[in-house]
């Protein structure tokens, strides 16, 4: 019988497939999962909402379908924590803000739905920055979430807590959401494997869709839910049980054309033609960052047959429209109702972003600013299979901060080292974020890998060749071993 930490170290295709062999019960695995969580979260604060009971109750309902003979899912008895901007109906959905204390959604989103009826055990919410306008892991309602590679860093955010989590072996999955890239940036400074599926592909509701819930309620045609994993083909299968459309999202694709873990094998890369940008052309970047990546990219093209090509799509950043296309996908009248009643207490570049007399011109140019990326970024990729970047500009900075403010000796603005990851979500392409290597002080650098439009399985290939020729799964923080 494997040992709590044994178990608490395996993947998630792993022990699903070990609970319906009745090799472990789903409450073997919630136990040790809880016992670990008891011993590191005093130590990292990655669950706002630790739920065991919850987690224990739906371990038993899992094992009781096994004995009864009955199919458990494919997740059967896997642990997964949610992030806390992600609606739970039996788990409140606080959001990182004192507005929304002790806040019950009347339903849970798609992705919880379809998690649980695959037979996961939710573990918790873990936590997130206010209402997840925010790289970084700190709020006003809960702790700040701790990077388990060292906890005098930020874990990146906004999905703060599921990276976190899962980085310290408090089960092997959890739902990340990816606004401007916060499934891609915890998941670079947590050592992770964070998939943001083409636009449509995993469903979206009431988070984003529900004008019930200012803040809640936001960003919908630049958000994506995703998974954050350990392995490649952990996230492969949690895209094959959360995506699928869905009549309440009237973005969601068809079922995809195209078997997910299939496409999470090492697949032969040879011929592929690949595009390598390490700064798109502008941004700042740190040397260390610079390096790594360097180091990462050259492996496509010395062991896995790609030929590499420097190139930039060749766009002006678009920083200030990114930010435009946020808030014309924010509720203002809402959100400043929050505001008014609850600013004092509410995270201060979010109440200033809130109040900025935004005028009519502001949410237009992005608009037409966000068809000029798209437009570039297609035309660009019509010469090659996929698209390498550093997924951000800095490794791990120190808590409470919204990012450095000088990068490679230039001063830059607080979310400048977001360079590589927002764009995707202005063009909906398919995005990952898989290990490029370590700095010299141990703190995890992520390679963002970018397909055509709609071309998930190209991402998900090249992500599992890349984790074949340098495996990271072994490779614990020094919280954990």
């Amino acid at each position: 019988m494997p040992q709590a930490n044994e178990i608490c170290r395996m993947d998630a295709v792993t022990l699903a497939a070990k609970v319906r062999a009745k090799e472990l019960s789903a409450l073997e695995v919630a136990d040790a999962v809880i016992a670990h969580m008891e011993r590191v979260e005093p130590h990292l604060h990655a669950f706002c909402t630790p739920a065991p009971d919850h987690a224990r109750a739906a371990a038993r309902r899992v094992d009781a379908k096994i004995a009864a003979g009955e199919d458990a899912g494919p997740l059967a008895g896997v642990p997964v924590g949610i992030k806390d901007l992600v609606c739970t109906r039996d788990l409140p959905t606080v959001s990182g803000s004192v507005a929304y204390e002790g806040f019950m959604a009347e339903e849970d989103d798609v992705v919880v739905e379809r998690l649980t009826a695959a037979g996961a055990v939710i573990l918790g919410k873990t936590n997130v920055p206010e209402f997840g306008y925010s790289g970084a892991s700190h709020n006003a309602v809960f702790e700040a979430t701790r990077n388990p590679w060292n906890p005098e860093r930020s874990p990146g955010g906004s999905s703060a807590g599921s990276g976190a989590a899962v980085a310290a072996g408090m089960g092997p999955l959890a739902v990340g959401s990816d606004g401007g890239g916060s499934v891609r940036i915890p998941s670079s400074f947590c050592g992770l494997v964070g998939v943001k599926a083409s636009m449509g592909r995993v469903p979206l509701y009431p988070g984003c869709r529900d004008e019930r819930y200012p803040g809640v309620s936001s960003w919908e045609g630049i958000e994506h839910i995703g998974p954050m994993t350990r392995t490649v083909a952990d996230s492969a299968l949690m895209l094959s049980v959360m995506a699928g459309p869905d009549e309440r999202d009237r973005h969601s694709l068809p079922a995809a054309d195209f078997d997910w873990l299939a496409c999470a094998k090492a697949g032969d890369l040879r011929g592929c033609r690949v595009a390598y940008s390490a700064d798109w052309g502008y941004a700042a970047v740190d040397p260390e960052v610079r390096r790594i990546v360097g180091e990462a990219v050259r492996v496509f093209e010395s062991e896995l047959g790609c030929t590499v090509e420097e190139a930039n799509p060749g766009w002006d950043d678009p920083y200030l429209t990114f930010w435009g296309l946020v808030a014309a996908e924010t509720d203002l009248a809402g959100m400043r109702r929050l505001v008014a009643e609850h600013g004092a207490r509410m995270t201060p570049h979010l109440v200033d972003f809130i109040t900025r007399p935004w005028t009519a011109e502001d949410l237009t140019n992005a608009v037409i600013g966000r068809k000029a990326v798209v437009n570039r970024m297609w035309r660009f990729m019509q010469g090659y299979d996929f698209l390498l970047t550093p997924t951000l500009a800095c490794p791990p900075f120190g808590l409470y901060m919204q990012g450095p403010e000088i990068i490679e000796g230039r001063l830059v603005p607080p979310f400048a080292w977001l360079a590589f990851t927002f764009p995707m979500n202005m063009t909906g392409q398919p995005a990952a974020s898989v290990p490029a290597g370590w700095t010299e002080d141990g703190l995890p650098v992520g390679l963002q890998i970018v397909g055509r439009h709609l071309d998930d399985p190209t991402v998900l290939r090249a992500a599992a060749a890349f984790e074949a020729a340098r495996p990271w799964r072994g490779r614990w923080p020094a919280l954990v071993s």
